[in-house]
């Protein structure tokens, strides 16, 4: 149930940001073009597995920066 969720959410957001980032903002594993992604927030951001979606879904303040870059992103 929760994947066909944040697959609505997902197409329901045709005007995200493409995905930049190079870490998985959640457990800061690499990701590639061909990661999985979630759109937080008008951004979409590449995962490094499964179950981080779910988790950045439900509190993206705790991995992203008030500007959308994830805290886990070098500086």
């Amino acid at each position: 149930m929760l994947n066909l969720l944040l697959t609505l959410a997902v197409a329901a957001t045709p005007h995200a940001k493409p995905a930049t980032n190079a870490k998985c903002p959640v457990l800061g594993g690499k990701v590639s073009e061909k990661s999985k992604t979630v759109v937080v927030r008008g951004q979409e951001y590449r995962l490094c597995c499964g179950g981080c979606d779910a988790q950045l879904l439900k509190d993206p303040d705790k991995y992203l920066e008030k500007d959308g870059t994830p805290k886990n992103a070098r500086k």
